[in-house]
């Protein structure tokens, strides 16, 4: 895989930092500066242009999909080449992928709850009604082309990628093993592929998520894909799985090996599923820019067992992140020292003015000025770790507030027991932002900023107030 772009300029579009990387192609998180957006680039292997006809596909599918319009399906919002770089931009979506969530659940030693289970079919399933009769074949639906966003809706990604790359090629020669898991018999055999050979692939990422995991494993591509051939999938039900009536069979007719066995569409699917016991439960939603969808049909049992709809912890810090856009490193130096100077230059003249020394009690202002300082370079540089000088001044700056403003040196006998406190808070917080470190600076940056601000303003009234 290709060196990182973090940091570099792709078009338009600024690299911010990396979110995920495969074997053909690494995501990046990005920002487009004219938009105000932050978006997700696919960046594919630079080595892959150098193969005949793949700018031409490359293009052809890339426009195909870019054309793609529904709450189920990632965005394209443009594609283009940079010298030797291949890239698509997509929406940038927060969450985890099916493949992430099934992990989670396989080192808890628990199975997909049914009802997250049919979910998650229901909206792959519209994703890819609405994809076929687009004229377009995903090719290669596997957990890991699933997000699952922070608001409850599934997402299919990676259209038109699979064709691009010539996946089958690439599988069959051992480089995608975990693709070829996925990969129906006459993809595998022929290269060639329907909407039914999507529902196959489905059908076994429907098997994963009721079992635990896929249907067939083996340690070669050449085995792998025979028993895609020639091997019945183990029944869920003799291996101790309970199914509603009638689900079970819908899985089998998905996993027919002979693709005129299986059902004709994804409509039909959604048909069969319909006529199972289930009832209508909670509106799902996709994204910040996606709309509330018609309820989902869900098995009543166990529904307490879906999570609420609530913001995960990268949706709000995208939202966040969005507040403390990214500057300059140098424009943050430059403001901060701008603002360190006005702030004393104010000081000093409402002295003049007041007949007051607000540096006689409020001296501490000038701790916080000098974290205010530092929390904008750190804002700047896009960097966690201005926290530790930042989190050890901020605290100091407080304790020194308080003792001089009230003259109670006295109480430095218990005071100094905060100290290693705040040392250890300053060495432990920002490793723990070591996820999308670049967004978790800029926003340390601004709430460090911010509070160190208003502390400071707050320490020269106390210090007015208290002198007069």
């Amino acid at each position: 895989m290709q060196n990182t772009l973090q940091g570099q300029n792709l078009g338009k579009y600024k690299i911010l930092e990396p979110l995920g990387q495969g074997g053909m192609a690494q995501v990046y998180r990005a920002y487009h500066p004219g938009l105000d957006r932050y978006l997700a680039i696919k960046v594919l292997r630079q080595d892959l242009p150098e193969e005949e006809g793949f700018l031409e596909r490359f293009r052809h599918e890339a426009r195909a999909v870019s054309r793609l319009r529904h709450p189920n399906i990632v965005q394209v919002l443009d594609f283009d080449t940079q010298g030797e770089t291949a890239y698509m931009v997509m929406e940038l979506l927060e969450g985890d992928t099916l493949r992430a969530r099934l992990a989670k659940y396989r080192a808890a030693g628990q199975t997909m709850p049914l009802p997250e289970a049919l979910h998650i079919l229901q909206d792959a399933l519209r994703g890819l009604e609405y994809a076929h009769a687009e004229g377009i074949i995903h090719r290669d639906i596997k957990p890991a082309n699933l997000m699952l966003t922070g608001r409850g809706q599934t997402v299919l990604t990676d259209f038109g990628i699979a064709h691009i790359l010539g996946i089958t090629q690439y599988t069959l020669s051992g480089a995608l093993l975990g693709t070829l898991s996925y990969m129906p018999p006459e993809q595998g055999l022929t290269g060639q592929s329907d909407p039914r050979s999507d529902l196959y692939s489905l059908g076994i990422v429907l098997y994963e998520m009721l079992v635990g995991k896929p249907p067939f494993a083996a340690e070669t591509p050449f085995a792998l894909m025979l028993q895609h051939l020639q091997s019945p999938p183990p029944l869920p039900s003799a291996l101790g799985v309970s199914l509603p009536a009638g689900l079970e069979q819908i899985l089998l007719s998905l996993l027919a090996k002979d693709p005129a066995q299986r059902p004709p569409n994804a409509e039909e699917v959604q048909k069969a599923l319909q006529k199972l016991d289930v009832s209508p439960s909670r509106p799902a939603y996709s994204g910040e820019y996606r709309v509330p969808l018609r309820d989902l049909p869900l098995l009543q049992e166990n529904t307490d067992r879906i999570p609420p709809a609530v913001p995960s912890a990268a949706s709000r810090l995208e939202v966040l992140s969005r507040l403390a856009r990214p500057i300059a490193p140098v424009s943050a130096a430059f403001a901060g020292l701008t603002l360190f100077t006005a702030f004393n230059v104010l000081a000093t003249t409402l002295g003049k003015i007041t007949n007051h020394n607000f540096l006689a009690k409020g001296w501490a202002y000038e701790v916080f000025l000098l974290t205010f300082l530092l929390a904008l370079i750190g804002w700047g540089a896009q960097t966690a770790w201005m926290l530790t000088p930042g989190i050890l001044l901020l605290g100091n700056g407080i304790l020194f507030a308080y003792t001089a403003l009230t003259g109670r040196w006295g109480d430095w006998a218990f005071l100094w027991m905060l100290e290693p406190l705040l040392v250890g808070l300053a060495i432990y917080l920002p490793p723990k932002f070591k996820t999308r470190p670049q967004a978790w600076g800029r926003v340390s940056g601004m709430v460090l900023a911010t509070l160190s601000l208003v502390l400071a303003g707050f320490t020269c009234a106390a210090s007015y107030w208290l002198g007069n």
